[in-house]
């Protein structure tokens, strides 16, 4: 399988001329205080932006040894997972010039972040969607996420696997795996699912072959690797975060959003990328609810008084170790002082797994915004979704060896009007919001919703695709609304996720709550890299 990127040891030898220099292996370095001692690089990989960041203020650290660190770990522990599928090769040279700069107040200055392959950046990476059609593809400038984390101090280390095209080439589940990445694999335990198609963003960080990576969600893909990864991810409202530049799918249900280890990081992160963005309209709805420090609503003890709702009819039930792990968490959540109402349902639970109008709204936006995105995008590629499609057939030994593409082939065959899709667009909104995330949260007085994220990650198939057996992710992402998974436990090794759900714009409520759980919990612990053995 074609893994398009830069030589590692190739973009690791940009720094070796300085490598060598006792001071942070950088020429330029700021000068070393007289009674700084250099960070030991041991342990870099598990440490918080906040953290970090206190090293490089005490001149203890900088961007260019930071970058360098996580570099090495990608060389070193990325063969045996294939989370990224590219790195960049001028990582080190912006950390240089990070460091030249000097300008240490930027919230992310020097942070090693990656990007799932869907985030376009106009530099000599790729941005493909996991997908060999998309090699030639070169954008004329960074996609919004992109250029905010740039101008926040982030360091682009590069990209991640995913499922290609975001899940949306097959019908069945292959989790992970892209014709250009290859098989994605969990940290925890090799031969298991990495789950949904941010896998590469939620395996990385996990890893810690990033201090933090950004993913996309339409449905569960990014709480959803999240839980399976034992890190948090955060889907955003539908609008918060601006989508230009990144790769569509289903645009009604589609956020951008931030992976991290912790709720702090990802909170620091969340506070970088929203805002207005001129080339997604949804975004203008986001006036006066985005919030630029969203660590201001972080609270140890933010769960005292709140009303947390436990949605049982569909969220649980389909994975009695799920179960178990969201048991132990509502114990905890109530300890900590919530009051817990139990069970509290959201009345359209059931119509929402199996909804005729979510194909409608799937197959219309997808034809539309493939097609759309294709058409406009620069470079050498198919420039139509049939395009698309007969690329494949003639490439099919690398991208149909173990997926079919009857994704792509149905959103192609399915015409359906703009008034069908308006319509099928609003039950979808009715069903989810009004009647659904807000009947139940206005009914009992709520907060926030609470459930298991999904069961713990099955094994890889790539002949027949993963099994999946229910989870929490379809009611906000038809309604577009936020919902955080943060770890919760394990069975047999294998991490467990519980996801706080609640209605538009409530990321500062939903942040305090996970945050309050997570440090009451301490759940997270790192990845062990397990081999397949006999057993669950």
């Amino acid at each position: 399988m074609d893994r398009i990127n830069t030589p590692r040891r190739a973009v690791l030898a940009l720094g070796t001329a300085t490598a060598a220099t006792p001071w942070l292996g950088g020429a330029t370095a700021r000068a070393r205080p007289a009674n700084a001692q250099q960070a030991s690089s041991e342990g870099l990989e598990e440490l918080g932006i906040s953290e970090l960041r206190r090293l490089m203020d005490d001149g203890r650290l900088d961007a260019e040894r930071l970058t360098r660190h996580h570099l090495e770990r990608i060389e070193r522990i990325d063969p045996l997972l294939r989370s990224v599928i590219e790195v960049n090769p001028d990582a080190l040279r912006e950390a240089r010039r990070l460091d030249a700069e000097g300008d240490r107040g930027r919230p992310l200055y020097g942070m090693p972040v990656l990007l799932k392959d869907l985030v376009e950046t106009a530099d000599r990476m790729h941005t493909t969607a996991g997908s060999l059609a998309l090699r030639g593809l070169r954008p004329a400038a960074d996609a919004t996420v992109a250029a905010r984390l740039r101008a926040a101090g982030a360091v682009i280390l590069g990209k991640t696997n995913l499922s290609e095209w975001a899940g949306g080439m097959s019908l069945t589940h292959h989790a992970g795996w892209s014709a250009r990445g290859g098989q994605t694999r969990n940290p925890y335990k090799l031969d298991r699912s990495p789950n949904e198609s941010s896998s590469g963003s939620a395996v990385a960080a996990a890893a810690g072959l990033c201090v933090a990576a950004i993913g996309t969600e339409t449905n569960g893909s990014i709480i959803d690797p999240a839980s399976a990864n034992c890190v948090v991810g955060v889907k955003p409202t539908v609008g918060l975060v601006g989508r230009g530049g990144v790769i569509p799918g289903v645009p009604s249900q589609d956020s951008v959003g931030p992976i991290a280890r912790t709720v702090r990081d990802a909170a620091i992160l969340l506070g970088t990328l929203v805002g207005v963005d001129g080339r997604d309209p949804a975004t203008k709805a986001s006036r006066g609810h985005f919030h630029r420090d969203y660590t201001r609503f972080l609270d140890a003890d933010g769960l005292r008084g709140a009303r947390i709702g436990v949605p049982r009819t569909v969220y649980f039930g389909y994975s009695h170790h799920a179960d178990e792990i969201a048991e132990r968490a509502i114990a905890v959540l109530r300890e900590a002082g919530a009051t817990v109402v139990d069970p509290a349902d959201i009345p359209t639970a059931e119509q929402l797994e199996d909804l005729p109008s979510s194909m409608v709204v799937q197959a219309y936006e997808i034809k539309r915004g493939l097609n759309g995105y294709l058409s406009g995008a620069p470079g050498d590629h198919p420039r139509s979704l049939a395009e698309l499609i007969a690329f494949n057939r003639e490439h099919a030994e690398s991208e149909l060896r173990y997926v079919r593409q009857d994704g792509l082939e149905a959103v192609h065959r399915l015409d359906f009007g703009e008034r069908e899709y308006r319509e099928a667009l609003a039950t979808n909104h009715r069903l989810s919001r009004a009647e659904g995330i807000d009947a139940v949260l206005r009914q009992y007085r709520l907060d926030a919703l609470v459930m298991p994220t999904t069961g713990p990650p099955a094994k890889i198939d790539l002949i027949r695709g993963d099994s999946h057996g229910g989870g929490a992710s379809t009611p906000a992402a038809l309604a577009g609304y936020p919902a955080i998974s943060v770890p919760a436990g394990f069975a047999f090794g294998l991490p467990v996720g519980l996801t706080f759900m609640g209605t538009a714009w409530s990321e500062p409520v939903l942040l305090r709550l996970a945050y309050a759980y997570e440090q009451a919990g301490r759940v997270r612990r790192r990845p062990a890299y397990r081999e397949a053995d006999v057993g669950f």
